[in-house]
């Protein structure tokens, strides 16, 4: 592995798109490193097992060594390798460097710098500790400088850096390169996805003012369901029980709510209870839905080539699929003209349909959805577009993130029909607020309106579920027309 690097290796100076490895700058040292001391204690606190914030002789150091390290290695012998094999090379490399160049630092700050070093190479260099942690559930990164994450609701800082900004933008390139895609000046927005379904984006300069800004939401190692989300609160036993029902009898399902509220994974939960005999098709901007079944055709939108040509956006892939005998299609999120696409597939056959948006509320969901389709250049009556949804949509699910930062199911409603020019809507369940405690986390309970006969339930009986739906809607506390409780077990 040792000897002279090949012409064909490209030094971290070159433009991000060109660049393999997401590396600190190169910046000539006439010095010898200076020994790595401690990070002030001045310095911000770090979110609670994050990467502690180093000084700067510490970069200056790292520096220096991976300048040999490039000088030294030769990388198209080291993309032969598999991952620990490469890793465990760089490692004595690195090591050898150290001991040549007399660096003085301790042993943990020696496996430090490896481990980053290392990351810089073949990962995505400080945000590998990150990602590692499956807690997390947003990475945004503001520029070199400033990275801070949500864990349970709540966004801290941490004290990840980058060495500058053209190392953020390697990496940045790094991704979004695995998905085919680029991000530079001329193509400063992107959405992309990590190998395990996270989803990214990157807004990079002129756009960006201050430096590259990366986000990656971030999915949990083990696919949640909805057994899961009762544990964790986000639902109470009955209406998990109502919301598999609403799944098993297909019915056309719209997930409503605002961002980082947790609609793609309710979506992914809901999906759960779709049987394995179905033929599926997802279409997504970034494939990051994880069904579990085994007849799933995925689909994701391609953003246009450097001549601008080439682009499929999402009607295109919910036109499409309606050519390829779905028997339910799944669209990660509706947000233009697709809606329409998409109403028009609820309302012909393929039954057990869903998709997400983003709206506060089940009835700003159906304002939303006409805007859409008018936005998409159709000339239809304001009535004619409502009658197509009521006609569409048999339920909305809205979901909300707490102030506490907790997510919960707060409406489960059905789309009646139409009373004059108004779209009609029945809430099932209901999600209220009944208290807070003293560090500021509230309670709350999801509970029925008193329904019984929903709208659903000739799909109910049809599909033999109309018992565990009765049970299900009896088993929560139910409301009188004033919204006073009359009693029932409470959550």
């Amino acid at each position: 592995m040792f000897g002279k690097r090949t012409s064909e290796i490209i030094v971290p100076q070159r433009p991000p798109q060109q660049a393999p490895a997401a590396a600190p700058t190169p910046a000539p040292k006439a010095l010898e490193p200076k020994p790595v001391s401690k990070a002030p204690a001045s310095s911000p606190s770090p979110a609670q097992d994050s990467p502690r914030r180093h000084s700067e002789e510490y970069y200056d150091v790292k520096t220096t060594v991976f300048n040999a390290l490039i000088d030294t290695i030769d990388l198209t012998q080291l993309a032969k390798l598999d991952s620990a094999a490469a890793r465990e090379e760089i490692r004595d490399i690195v090591s050898e460097i150290i001991q040549i160049k007399n660096v003085v630092m301790s042993i943990a700050e020696q496996e430090e710098l490896l481990e980053d070093i290392c990351n810089d190479v073949l990962g995505y260099g400080p945000l590998e500790p990150l990602l590692a942690r499956d807690e997390i559930a947003d990475i945004m990164v503001n520029g070199a400088n400033t990275t801070y994450i949500e864990v349970a609701g709540k966004v801290q800082r941490t004290g990840v850096r980058f060495a500058d900004n053209l190392q953020l933008m390697n990496i940045c390139q790094r991704i979004v390169s695995q998905v085919g895609r680029r991000v530079d000046e001329s193509s400063p927005i992107c959405d992309a996805r990590l190998p395990d379904g996270s989803r990214v984006n990157v807004i990079a300069p002129p756009l960006a003012i201050d430096g590259p800004v990366l986000t990656i939401r971030k999915f949990k190692r083990d696919r949640l369901n909805l057994e899961q989300l009762m544990k964790l609160g986000t639902i109470a036993p009955y209406t998990r029980a109502i919301l598999e029902i609403i799944g098993r009898v297909r019915c056309n399902v719209l997930i409503s709510g605002g961002t980082g509220s947790g609609k793609t994974t309710l979506l992914n939960c809901l999906t759960g209870s779709i049987d394995d005999d179905e033929r599926i098709i997802t279409c997504e901007d970034s494939a990051e839905l994880q069904l579990q079944q085994p007849h799933v055709v995925r689909l994701e939108t391609r953003p246009p080539n450097l001549e601008g040509e080439g682009e499929i956006k999402m009607r295109d892939l919910v036109r499409n699929c309606l050519r390829m005998r779905p028997e339910r299609i799944i669209v990660g999120e509706v947000r233009g003209a697709e809606a329409f696409d998409l109403l028009q597939a609820m309302n012909t056959g393929h039954d057990g349909s869903m998709g997400t948006l983003h709206s506060n509320s089940p009835r700003e969901a159906i304002s939303r959805l006409e805007s859409m389709i008018m936005m998409g250049g159709y000339q239809l009556p304001v009535r004619t577009i409502r009658e197509m949804i009521t006609g569409s949509v048999d339920i909305i699910v809205q979901v909300a993130r707490l102030r506490d930062g907790s997510r919960k199911v707060t409406h489960i409603t059905e789309v009646l029909g139409m009373e004059g020019d108004v779209v009609t809507l029945q809430d099932l369940i209901l999600y209220e607020i009944t208290g807070e405690d003293a560090n500021g986390n509230l309670s709350g309970r999801q509970r029925s309106t008193g329904i019984a006969r929903p709208r659903f339930w000739d799909r109910a009986v049809y599909y033999g579920e109309e018992h565990r739906l009765a049970e299900a809607l009896a088993a929560s506390e139910v409301l009188d027309k004033d919204g006073h409780p009359l009693g029932g077990g409470n959550v």
